[in-house]
């Protein structure tokens, strides 16, 4: 009964509110009805119930949702934590064989036969024919020299000449004489040996007049100056009418010509201590110069001083080279391409895996991922690279751009490999 009340209830409050609708105003106002009375009593549907379990549901949902998304990250910010606190390191391996090297080496250029030419008489100068810059040939008369006093000595020395002739021969028949006489025992036997020894002396005094014409002969052969050999004059410190005398090298001032030879030219290379095992005897080299900078000469070693100068630790080098064109100058500076060959007991690196510690040079290898600081032997530097002479192995995994701070065991994580 009571659930047919409430029904009949719920239909005049639908009335009621339809009428509200059409009349724009509540029932009750236009009809003068009641006021609504709510039943405390009465029970709710099932509707509400399930809108309520389902919120509760979703609300669920997201609290266990939101609790594994946090949970997540900071598993995910544990990991990356650890990995960063792993250092990331580039390596390299490295490569067998170092690089051929081809070092330049400043030369000095002389002439093959440089000679000063010096007067061997007095006198005074009648004539030069050549001036410098003049190429001349072996045996060319360069000069003529006036000796008016030599010629006076050699007249000189020539009478004394025949004077000792003319005592050689009277004494020579004086000694025969007294041979005959001292067989007959008309003279002595002492008399007949101081003949004898009078003759000798007489051939002594002979001889030596003789050598004295020809020691002033040949002075007088040095009138002419004479070229020693193919070349060309460098100087002329002479003119005509000027006063010669003998002299050498200890007299600069009596120096009249300067020859040189130009035809080959030795250059002399201080090469460093270092590369002093690379020269070989006949090695071909290339030569080349700033006065002719498009152009490159050949040149052979020749010998070397197979010595080191404690003064500046270098090997003395001669190099000749061909210089028909004379396109080269003595005196001129040179450069000497020495070819230093690939080795292959070494390896090469790039220069930025290098530590300068205190201890030495060192180098950081990936090993196990760790770091192990690894003493080495740099040979050659070659700019971006160097030569490692021992030390590693081809199969070492080396750090690039090391930093200062890189210790031994430290554990790393290789980034990338052969970067440099």
């Amino acid at each position: 009964m009571e659930h047919k009340d409430g029904m009949q209830e719920g239909i005049e409050d639908t009335r009621e509110s339809e009428m509200f609708e059409e009349n724009g105003q509540p029932a009750h106002e236009g009809q003068g009805a009641p006021p609504i009375v709510l039943d405390s009593q009465r029970k709710l549907g099932r509707g509400p119930i399930i809108g309520a379990g389902l919120a509760a549901l979703v609300l669920g949902v997201f609290i266990v949702a939101g609790i594994r998304s946090r949970v997540h990250a900071e598993e995910t910010l544990a990991k990356n934590t650890k990995q960063d606190s792993v250092l990331a390191v580039a390596v390299t391996t490295p490569s067998h064989g170092a690089d051929a090297l081809e070092i330049t080496l400043p030369a000095n250029t002389q002439a093959y036969i440089d000679t000063p030419i010096y007067a061997r008489t007095n006198g005074y100068l009648r004539r030069w024919y050549a001036d410098i810059g003049t190429r001349v040939h072996s045996g060319q008369v360069l000069a003529e020299i006036e000796t008016p006093e030599l010629d006076q000595q050699v007249q000189q020395a020539q009478s004394d000449l025949a004077t000792a002739q003319a005592n050689q021969q009277i004494a020579q028949i004086t000694a025969e004489r007294w041979k005959k006489l001292l067989t007959k025992n008309a003279v002595s036997k002492q008399e007949s040996d101081q003949a004898t020894s009078d003759f000798s002396a007489r051939q002594s005094a002979l001889s030596s007049a003789e050598a004295n014409v020809r020691r002033l002969q040949q002075l007088q052969g040095f009138e002419k100056i004479y070229a020693p050999f193919d070349g060309v004059i460098t100087a002329r410190n002479c003119d005509i009418g000027a006063l010669i005398q003998a002299g050498d090298s200890n007299s600069p001032r009596a120096e009249l010509f300067h020859m040189a030879s130009t035809d080959k030219l030795r250059l002399f290379v201080p090469v460093p201590e270092v590369y002093a095992s690379r020269v070989h005897n006949g090695d071909r080299i290339a030569v080349t110069s700033d006065a002719a900078p498009n152009q490159k000469f050949t040149g052979t070693i020749v010998r070397n001083s197979d010595a080191i100068d404690i003064s500046n630790r270098t090997l003395n080098v001669e190099v000749d080279v061909l210089n028909a064109d004379h396109k080269l100058l003595p005196g001129q500076y040179a450069f000497v391409h020495l070819p230093i060959p690939a080795s292959d007991s070494s390896m090469t690196l790039p220069s930025n895996v290098l530590l300068f510690r205190a201890e030495g040079l060192r180098v950081g290898v990936v090993r196990d991922g760790r770091v192990q600081l690894v003493p080495v032997q740099v040979g050659h530097d070659y700019g971006a690279k160097v030569e490692i002479t021992s030390g590693l192995t081809p199969q070492d995994q080396v750090i690039l751009n090391p930093s200062d701070s890189l210790a031994q065991g430290e554990r790393v994580q290789v980034e990338k490999g052969d970067a440099e």
